[in-house]
């Protein structure tokens, strides 16, 4: 198979075979004058530097900082920082991040694992007293540590070019100035207001004048540009070791929870060797656990074994084997994907080729599966996404999120931003490899992407929400390298979300596209289908370099308010 001269040509014109596989696209209505007429829009095409973001605003703030001869990492953060503005209910200071970097000078991709740890003074014990059977949801109890200042400051030390004042200058001025609110996220955004509302800080913060914003009114979050402040002055020690540190601590303290100064002053980020697989000829990568990146991986090596292209794309017999690819994938994440400073993890084994092989032989291409156990790997007994390449190929792929919508529901006083609920991530059973304990990072389903082809970047990229990442990382490769998509189609395509439910097997999600025929021949396999539209597909960001012409391309997703701009 000519994956390889199939995506190549896909770039740069397509042809029929590609036009017939577009119908599946969720703009079908559209009729463009385009080798894809039903597609929402063409992707953009830029010589220099490239940012793709899920909020225009942000993309255009990191434009703005590679024009000003920032690079990548530099615009990254200037991202990040402001879609903590513009999209508070999806992430901010108060949450994590994990980021890869393809490093032009080295010629190497580095893994940054910016995620927070539990108070030293919680533990499933703590919780099991207080009666509870799992995590709550929300609230001071789910609090962890937010790491996003602090791997801000570990990718701009290690590969910035600029201050960190520099690239918070614009979030900034956008917090005092107010900014105008986008359709989707003003959606989201006043789904939370009932919860919102049960905390001062959190209603005085997000819903001024006792509602949330209106499409297009504008917002301002003076404390959080306050914040944004103290860190441009006093760098990650100020948020850490100083008085924002402190705020948050006494505000715990009084109202239930943890966390003490010792949680955030020993607060690290850490390093890490980003973990891959094979997919016809390119190398996927991603950052291994507390990470659930390794399971795109595992699908990835589940489905290699079919011919996917074959199938068709969307066909029956493709959606089937995917859906039960992912429910063998899920029984192993359930049981293997927690902190890996805290326990031993399989993770070598999980994404390997032998343990696909043998994995594939447990699925039926004729029926659902209702039962799905743990494999053995061992060898003994809402999220933002945005991706940035600069003009010598710099590349950022950085995932940042607060976890639930607005996190926790808590502001912790006047900080302006709500803490992540990270820690209901958590287990409280006795025994199991991500069970509540003190100052251990919980599993995470943050997943940035990142594709090399033949030892040079690709393709950085990601798929913004919750369980459906890895779903989302599976289908959006196969669309641009099975069925040669460019990458606003392969975003366009209608996508298919597997989720646990109380029918046998879970319940199987497909967006317009997806044929009415198909679904039948799905049910008649024993899977319960559902429609689905709006919400909880996924919001999809990707650039590529394209390894023929140089050029970047880009496409960002039509389920959220995104652009991609380049120059």
């Amino acid at each position: 198979m000519a994956v390889a001269a199939t995506v190549g040509i896909t770039m740069l014109g397509g042809g029929a075979a590609m036009r017939a596989q577009s119908q599946d696209a969720l703009g079908h209505g559209y009729s463009r004058p385009a080798r894809s007429p039903h597609g929402s829009r063409s992707e953009v095409v830029a010589p220099h530097g490239m940012v793709a973001a899920s909020q225009p605003l942000a993309a255009q703030v990191g434009i703005d900082i590679l024009k000003a001869g920032g690079n990548a990492i530099d615009a990254a953060v200037a991202v990040n920082a402001m879609l903590g503005l513009v999209e508070p209910h999806m992430n901010g200071v108060g949450g994590d991040l994990f980021a890869l970097v393809w490093d032009a000078e080295t010629e190497r991709l580095y893994g940054l694992n910016g995620t927070g740890r539990a108070p030293y003074e919680i533990s499933r014990e703590t919780l099991v007293r207080q009666g509870y059977e799992r995590m709550p949801g929300n609230g001071p109890l789910t609090w962890t540590v937010p790491g996003a200042v602090d791997a801000w400051h570990e990718l701009l030390e290690r590969f910035g070019t600029m201050e960190l004042a520099d690239v918070l200058a614009p979030a900034i001025a956008y917090a005092r100035d107010g900014f105008p609110v986008s359709e989707i996220i003003q959606g989201q955004w006043a789904g939370s207001a009932l919860a919102l509302a049960q905390w001062p800080d959190s209603a005085a913060t997000y819903l001024p004048d006792g509602r949330p914003p209106r499409v297009g009114e504008v917002f301002r979050n003076p404390r959080l540009a306050a914040t944004y402040e103290a860190v441009a002055r006093g760098g990650r020690d100020a948020f850490y070791k100083g008085d924002i540190a402190r705020r948050i601590v006494a505000f715990s303290e009084a109202n239930g929870g943890y966390f003490t100064m010792a949680d955030f002053e020993d607060h690290t980020s850490a390093w890490v060797e980003p973990v891959s697989t094979s997919y016809r000829g390119y190398d996927v990568w991603e950052v291994p656990p507390n990470s659930s990146g390794i399971l795109a991986l595992m699908i990835l090596n589940l489905m290699e074994g079919y011919d996917v292209a074959g199938l068709g794309h969307n066909s029956a017999d493709a959606i089937h084997l995917y859906t039960e690819a992912k429910k063998l994938v899920w029984a192993d994440r359930n049981t293997y994907v927690a902190d890996a400073d805290a326990n031993e993890l399989p993770t070598t084994e999980l994404i390997s080729k032998a343990y696909a092989d043998a994995r594939r032989k447990l699925i039926d291409p004729e029926r659902a599966a209702t039962e799905v156990t743990p494999g053995q790997p061992f060898e003994h007994s809402d999220t933002v996404y945005l991706t940035v390449v600069d003009k010598d190929r710099n590349a950022v792929s950085l995932i940042e999120s607060i976890f639930g919508s607005f996190g926790s529901k808590v502001v912790p006083g006047d900080v302006g931003f709500a803490l992540q609920n990270r820690g209901s991530g958590f287990s409280l059973e006795e025994g199991h490899l991500n069970s509540l304990a003190p100052h251990k990072r919980s599993l995470h389903t943050n997943m940035p992407g990142f594709v090399t082809k033949d030892g040079k970047p690709f393709m950085p990229f990601g798929v913004m929400g919750g369980p459906m990442q890895p779903q989302g990382h599976w289908q959006v490769l196969s669309n641009i390298i099975d069925f040669g998509m460019n990458l606003q189609e392969a975003g366009d395509a209608a996508r298919v979300r597997h989720s646990p439910s109380l029918q046998p097997g879970g319940t199987v999600a497909v967006e317009p596209g997806v044929t009415d025929e198909v679904i039948a021949e799905l049910r008649r396999r024993g899977h319960h289908v559902v429609r689905a539209g709006g919400g909880g597909m996924g919001g999809y960001q990707a650039i590529l370099i394209h390894p023929e012409t140089g050029m970047l391309h880009g496409g960002t997703d039509v389920r959220k308010d995104g652009q991609v701009v380049g120059y």
